[in-house]
């Protein structure tokens, strides 16, 4: 049966109407065209998918839309602020973290969730908490220097 179901996305205000066991990934790609979070497993595991709810990583193939009702979903085209990218992303960009770059958004999207919760973490915090992502690239040391990077200047500019 198909129900209304409103959150905010990326900063607006938005509802669809849909059966609300519809996979959260399967809404942003084909209904509102937000191709930036990936297909990846499928089952909640690679982290190719991920995206903020409330502020904490979720893996977007593992929610339906209907569990995101009254709440605030952001992908990784709602990080950055006009033309001023999230300083996770830019971590990302200046440590040139990512080779063919199809984990990347799902990375920063968990990276800055991880962030949100551990504001100064340790190396170890950060590979503990980004271990769930998978990238068959080899960039785990840049990323890893990116986030460090990102916490860094998060803490300074107080984001």
């Amino acid at each position: 049966m198909q129900k209304t179901v409103a959150f905010t996305l990326n900063g607006k205000k938005v509802s669809v109407e849909m059966e609300q066991s519809k996979t959260l990934l399967w809404v942003l790609r084909t209904h509102f065209e937000l191709t930036g979070t990936k297909y990846g497993c499928g089952e909640g595991y690679c982290g190719a998918c991920t995206v903020l709810i409330d502020n904490s990583a979720v893996r977007s193939c593992a929610t339906t839309i209907g569990e995101v009702a009254g709440k605030s979903v952001v992908t990784i085209e709602g990080l950055a602020d006009g033309d001023k990218l999230h300083p996770v992303q830019q971590a990302f960009v200046d440590h040139d973290a990512l080779q063919c770059g199809y984990c990347t958004p799902g990375m920063i999207m968990n990276a800055v969730g991880l962030l949100n919760d551990i504001s100064n973490p340790s190396r170890e915090d950060i590979i503990s908490g980004m271990e769930d992502n998978l990238c068959r690239c080899g960039a785990h040391n840049r990323i890893l220097d990116a986030i460090e990077d990102a916490a860094s200047a998060m803490k300074s500019s107080g984001n």
